[in-house]
This record gives structure tokens, sequence and C-alpha cells, in this order.
């Protein structure tokens, strides 16, 4: 994994007044060293991340990602701006939206709101399931830029690949998003919720591999193979649910690992999802629990404990089936 600019705390985004983190390129400690393997992420020895620093993950095409972010999935469009404009604030430079959240206006909003210039924070929205079709999906993607009110987004999705619709075409849609690419509307494009067998088909018929494929992962659902697959093939793999909506947060294991490294559950899990090479948006709409997520960079977890939240595993979904999913918004 190539960690490139990062985060970190400062002036604020065109606002040295107020104190808000800004974005620059930083180097980390030359002490800290990354290696990837197909497996996973890890630190080397028993360096510490500097406080407020967002490794920035290198895509398959060349763009960075920072490896944390936040995500606005279920929260109201009525609170969605002041709730991005608060992650900005906390130092969060990758915000993780969806034309089915039904909030890419106020994240849009939240960003200018924020004095970030564009180019500062990365933002990645998702296509609806109902508009799969290529002209159908055109003309959700020109209103996801009008919505944001952006030229271009940093990440485009396939929300989900829907196999059991449209004929099982999920190509045709794939080649659509190759032209937003190519247009420079989407610096990158990937996928979410595809499976080893939806990704082959892609490989096979089409010219680009996505850059990346948002799976649900968690300790209780790993998704080796899914990440194994992304590894073998440069696709980065994002883990949505990071935490199971919470119900890792219980577990004793978790519980006596974070008591061990002195930090809360959540942060315990959401290091572990760093150390693998996830990349990670949690949501909350609370700016203490917003800042909790964030400060996960000043402490590492070690091999031992990394193997034991790996060993919760029990291939368990919160989440739907992708090869038996099939909603579309009325």
């Amino acid at each position: 994994m190539d960690l490139g600019p990062v985060c970190t705390g400062g002036r604020a985004c065109g606002s040295p007044a107020t104190g808000r983190r800004s974005c620059g390129p930083v180097e980390l400690p030359p002490q800290v060293i990354s290696t990837r393997d197909a497996e996973e992420w890890q630190l080397v020895g028993d360096s510490e991340l500097p406080a407020g620093t967002v490794p920035a993950v290198t895509l398959n095409d060349g763009h960075t990602i920072p490896q944390l972010g936040f995500g606005v999935f279920q929260i109201a469009p009525r609170d969605t701006a002041a709730a991005t404009l608060e992650a900005l604030e906390i130092g969060y430079r990758h915000i993780d939206t969806a034309e089915m959240y039904g909030n890419e206006k106020e994240v849009g909003q939240g960003v200018a709101r924020s004095g970030c210039g564009r180019s500062e924070v990365f933002v990645t929205s998702k296509l609806n399931n109902g508009f799969h079709r290529p002209d159908d999906a055109r003309r959700a993607f020109a209103r996801t830029l009008d919505d944001l009110a952006f030229d271009y987004v940093d990440l485009f999705l396939i929300h989900w690949p829907l196999p059991t619709l449209y004929g099982g075409d999920y190509v045709s849609t794939w080649n659509t998003l190759i032209e937003f690419q190519r247009d420079g509307r989407a610096r990158s494009i990937g996928v979410s919720n595809f499976q080893p067998h939806h990704l082959d088909r892609l490989r096979e018929e089409t010219e680009v591999v996505p850059a990346v494929n948002q799976v649900e992962v968690h300790p209780f659902l790993i998704q080796e193979t899914v990440r194994s697959y992304g590894a073998t093939h440069q696709i980065a793999t994002e883990a949505w649910s990071p935490i199971a909506q919470g119900l890792v947060l219980g577990d004793p294991t978790v519980a006596a690992l974070a008591a061990k490294v002195g930090r809360t559950p959540a942060q315990v899990v959401l290091r572990w999802h760093l150390q693998r090479g996830d990349i990670v948006f949690p949501k909350s709409v609370a700016p203490s629990r917003m800042r909790e997520n964030f400060e996960i960079f000043d402490f590492a977890l070690d091999g031992d404990d990394m193997a034991r939240i790996t060993s919760l595993n029990r291939d368990q979904r919160i989440g739907p089936d992708p090869d038996t999913f099939d909603y579309v918004p009325a």
C-alpha cells in the first residue's frame, strides 16, 4: 500500500482563524513503514502514526483516496450539510454518499460551507439501482453532479450488481461509468457489493478493472475471498458497516483488547480495518463520536491482537446477499 499525502491538523481550508484542519502533503515519519501483500497491511515495528494523520491509498488508476472517511448513509438530508461540515472541521477529507441516500445536495452544501477547496475533499457517490441502463445512468450521473454542485466526483460506483435484474447485464452499466471516467467527470470508478464472479465478467468483457470494491466487512464477516481477489487484481477494498452496526462492540474479545490498549471498542475495530488495508468511512451525527472515530492513528494493534479480532469471523452478513438483492427505489 502506498501511503501518499496525509490529512493533518492545522489551519482551516481557506480560514486560518478557525483552527479547523487542512489537508496537505505532509510526510510520515521515516520510522513508520508500510507493507502490503495479498493478505494484509500492517505497521512494521512499534512506531505509531502522529495524531491526526490519515494515510492516502493509491488506487490502480494512480489517484489517491484517504483511508478513513465519513459516511452519510441514513443521515437525514436536513442533517447532512451540518454533519458533513462537522466532519471536515474535525479533519476528515473523504465523504461517502450515494444517489439512493437522498443527501448528495446536502453533502455538496457542507463541502461548500467548509471553505475547503474542491481538490482537498475526496467525494464518492454511487449509482441508483433504478438507473442501470446506460441512458438512465448518464442522466442520473448528471443529476449527481448538479446536486453536489461539482464538476467531477472523485469516485463513482455501481451501488449493487443486481444480477437478477436488467437481464443480468451490469457490464453495459460499467461501460457507461468508463465513459464518465474518460470524459473527466469521474476521476476514479468502481463497484460496490460485487463478488469475485461479478468482477470476473468486468475484467473479461471490458477494458477497465474497478479501482474500488465497496463491500460489507467487519469482524463477523471478514470477506477474505473478496479481499484476496481485490489484492490480486489491484482493486482496493472499502468496508461498509465496519462495526456491523454496533454488533461487534459488545464482543468480549473486542472489549478486552480495547481495555488492553486503552481505547474504545469502536476505535479498536476501526484500527483493525486500517491495518488490514481496508478503506473505512464510519457514520455518526454525534460530534464526539465523529472525533472518536478519527482518533485512531496514534496507536497500533500487534499481530496477536489482529489475529484475535480476525478469528471472530462468522461469515455473518448484516446486509443483503449481493447475488439475490434486487431492490429498486419506487
